[in-house]
């Protein structure tokens, strides 16, 4: 009973050193910047998780920031193409090979507009550390671009085990491992998701359905631990994860979708009416599948750190203020670390089926083609 007890609490106890840690490097100052005492920016704390960067920022040992460079790849026509790794801009206070990553600090100390030199990207610069407007093709290995890497080659390295459990024992013998854990859900993405909704077609698309699924649950995952990448809270990874999802619809279309979709079964007067609309669904259909997951994946994260944010906003104002609310941010942080893992689910399963669902409905009238042939022989 005891040990019981001890082991919760010290799962507890991990949990708030997991969700404390990868954030608490924000509440010192960053390195290069004015010594002058700053309160806590909880805009900066929270922008600078979300979004993308060149180097990966994991948390601070003793006021030292950890972060693991990244190869910075940048082509321009007049000076071709320059190579080098993303600590040569020494977190943003140093300029390399012509080329500088823009800060707010930076931004501050030339006075330059931030929505024309947006923070986080890299622009070309002169000797003296000033714009250019050189237009450049920044092809950077980013942070986001990295964590998709990994989660990649976890999806492979688990569907191949999966798949080599299988070659070795059969169908006929339990499954053990990887295969015991997956192959329900495997069984459940095609029995309830593939085939109701694919069912002239199920064996054929299940594969990619379970591609879906799988790389966007494992983004959704790694995103939750401490230092994670926003991946699938990016909105120009789910834009393209909807562009593959409706390219595999309408490659999947046929004469009778387009028929109905053209040429409804309607009353004259009212063609002209729905036809714009059926056209305007099909477009609309992967925009919303690509705005459900980033919305709710980027509201999680920033949920998270917000409230993880009024620690150390207490804490700037009363030291003791800020120890005393460190339970409650505590508490609150399991809680919704617990909520981000269910909705890590059930938005890869949501994206998964409404893609079945959207293959589906392409293929309209095809199901019946094929039956009645099947009657016919």
């Amino acid at each position: 009973m005891i040990s019981s007890k001890l082991f919760k609490l010290k799962l507890v106890a991990l949990i708030a050193v997991f969700c404390m840690s990868g954030y608490s490097t924000f509440a010192n100052p960053t390195e290069g910047e004015p010594h002058e005492k700053k309160g806590f920016n909880a805009k900066e704390v929270i922008l600078g998780h979300v979004k993308d960067a060149h180097d990966w920022h994991l948390l601070d040992i003793a006021g030292t920031p950890v972060t693991i460079p990244l190869p910075v790849i940048i082509y321009s026509k007049e000076r071709g193409l320059s190579t080098f790794s993303s600590s040569q801009f020494h977190h943003g206070h140093a300029s390399h090979d012509g080329y500088r990553l823009v800060t707010e600090h930076y931004l501050e100390e030339k006075g330059l507009d931030a929505n024309k030199y947006v923070p986080g990207k890299v622009i070309a610069v002169d000797a003296a550390d000033n714009p250019t407007n050189e237009e450049i093709y920044d092809w950077s290995v980013t942070k986001n671009l990295t964590s998709m890497l990994i989660g990649a080659i976890l999806l492979i390295w688990i569907m191949t085990s999966v798949a080599k459990a299988y070659q070795v024992r059969g169908s006929k013998q339990a499954p053990k491992g990887m295969q015991s854990l997956l192959e329900p859900v495997i069984i459940f993405m095609r029995d309830e998701v593939a085939k109701p909704n694919i069912p002239g077609a199920y064996e054929r698309y299940t594969p990619f359905i379970l591609t879906i699924f799988f790389f966007i649950l494992i983004n959704n995952l790694l995103g939750l631990l401490p230092g994670g990448a926003n991946v699938t809270g990016n909105l120009a990874v789910t834009a393209a994860l909807a562009l593959i999802s409706f390219l595999a619809t309408m490659f999947s279309s046929n004469k009778h979708f387009w028929a109905h979709t053209l040429n409804p079964p309607v009353p004259g007067w009212v063609k002209p009416i729905l036809v714009p609309v059926e056209i305007i669904g099909i477009f609309t259909k992967p925009v919303s599948l690509m705005i459900r997951l980033f919305a709710n994946i980027l509201a999680g994260h920033i949920i998270i750190l917000s409230i993880i944010s009024l620690v150390f906003i207490f804490g700037s104002l009363q030291p003791i203020a800020g120890f005393g609310f460190a339970p409650i941010t505590i508490i609150f942080n399991i809680v919704m670390m617990m909520l981000e893992l269910l909705v890590a689910f059930i938005q890869a399963f949501i994206f998964a089926n409404l893609t079945a669902v959207f293959i589906g409905q392409a293929m309209e009238g095809g199901h019946d083609d094929h039956h009645h042939e099947a009657k016919h022989h």
